[in-house]
């Protein structure tokens, strides 16, 4: 077993699960390269994910899924990560969307039933698309430009998501749109063969290039009037804290372990003709590999810490949100710090195309802009603590 798991792995349940992330990720290395050169959609990955049903890891059991708590999420994203973090970003969104769903059951329980089941039955793929470029992204609060409007007991749809992870692939998108009559937001159910709903090729970016985030664009769009599925103004959409959301920081730390393992393996071997010794023997590059350990000791010990309170204590989730995001911050940055470090151990020869180095330093750059951003995190921290009694 991995040296980094012997104290994260409890239980044979997550070993199992472990084991099987694992033989998933050796897969999906061999491929990063190309999807990433590419800027394609994962789909080998997928139909991979789909066979060894890893789709329905997070539906709860009674619809015949495997019902996993976050701490196992997490080590399934923390590893799947280190073959290829686009897969494992993209997979995260899926099956947190569903840990959520389950958890605070904010959906119509007949509709969940229905989507809990295909999920199992057929593998589908669902994801929201919520952001839009007047708006950025959602957690700032902005209100979407999108709009629904009933007529003749249906829903009409329009407008432009940006940002939609895994747009190629979806079987069901989540639209978040202001309602005309009465000006409040709700999300809303849209199966990918609505008629009016197309996908534009736009995602050409430095990092995370196979997540193909593209546009989502909807042109009187009509749906039944049960596709609304949540109104995001009501007391279960208010001040939830998102557990579910941990898996940004576990793939940001799958992609960073998977940078430290490729430093530690040529500073193993590498011995330049100016020594007598490979230059693992080197003490600044001795420091360096310790300092990538010791980041990610820090962050992780933290992360699993907190999902184990979250799945163990849920009356306490409530008071958590702090927490999480600072879980995200913390773990980000750190993943942002050893990939660093370990091209720095590896010199020059990081920067080739050919050497996964360069992609791990430019996936694991858009932590950073995902929810939620450091400064929304520092702003609700220092509140919390000015506000304490």
């Amino acid at each position: 077993m991995n040296e980094l798991y012997h104290l994260f792995l409890r239980t044979e349940r997550e070993r199992n699960l472990y084991e099987r992330a694992r033989r998933l990720a050796d897969q999906f290395y061999k491929r990063a390269r190309w999807y990433d050169e590419h800027a394609e959609f994962p789909f080998e990955n997928f139909n991979d994910l789909k066979e060894a049903r890893f789709l329905s890891l997070t539906v709860p059991k009674s619809y015949g899924g495997e019902e996993i708590s976050l701490y196992e999420f997490l080590l399934i994203q923390e590893t799947i990560a280190q073959g290829d973090g686009a897969t494992a970003l993209s997979l995260g969104w899926h099956l947190g969307i569903l840990l959520n769903l389950a958890e605070t059951k904010k959906w119509p329980l007949p509709i969940f039933e229905r989507i809990c089941r295909e999920v199992v039955e057929k593998q589908v793929l669902l994801n929201s698309a919520h952001s839009e470029k007047a708006t950025g992204s959602p957690a700032r609060g902005g209100k979407p430009e999108t709009t629904a409007e009933r007529r003749n007991g249906r829903w009409v749809i329009s407008g432009r998501k940006t940002f939609a992870s895994l747009a190629p692939a979806l079987d069901y998108f989540i639209v978040s749109a202001i309602i005309k009559e009465t000006g409040e937001v709700g999300n809303f159910l849209i199966p990918k063969t609505a008629a009016g709903l197309k996908i534009e090729k736009t995602w050409d970016t430095l990092g995370m290039r196979a997540t193909r985030s593209d546009d989502v664009i909807l042109e009187n769009v009509e749906v039944e009037e049960e596709a609304l599925v949540e109104m995001l103004s009501s007391p279960k959409a208010k001040g939830h804290a998102q557990g579910w959301l941990l898996h940004i920081p576990a793939c940001y730390l799958g992609i960073a372990i998977a940078a430290r393992n490729e430093a530690i393996a040529f500073a193993k071997t590498y011995q330049p003709n100016s020594l007598s010794h490979p230059i693992a023997e080197v003490p600044e590059v001795r420091r360096k590999i310790a300092q990538m350990d010791i980041h990610l000791m820090s962050a992780r010990h933290f992360m699993y810490s907190i999902a184990d309170q979250w799945d163990r204590y849920p009356e306490k989730r409530t008071e958590m949100k702090e927490e999480l995001a600072t879980v995200k911050y913390i773990a980000t940055n750190a993943a942002v710090d050893v990939v660093d470090l370990a091209m720095r151990i590896v010199g020059g020869q990081s920067l080739f195309a050919e050497n996964p180095l360069q992609r791990y330093y430019r996936d694991v750059r858009a932590g950073l802009h995902n929810p939620p951003s450091d400064d929304i995190t520092v702003s609700i921290v220092a509140d919390r603590a000015l506000n304490s009694k």
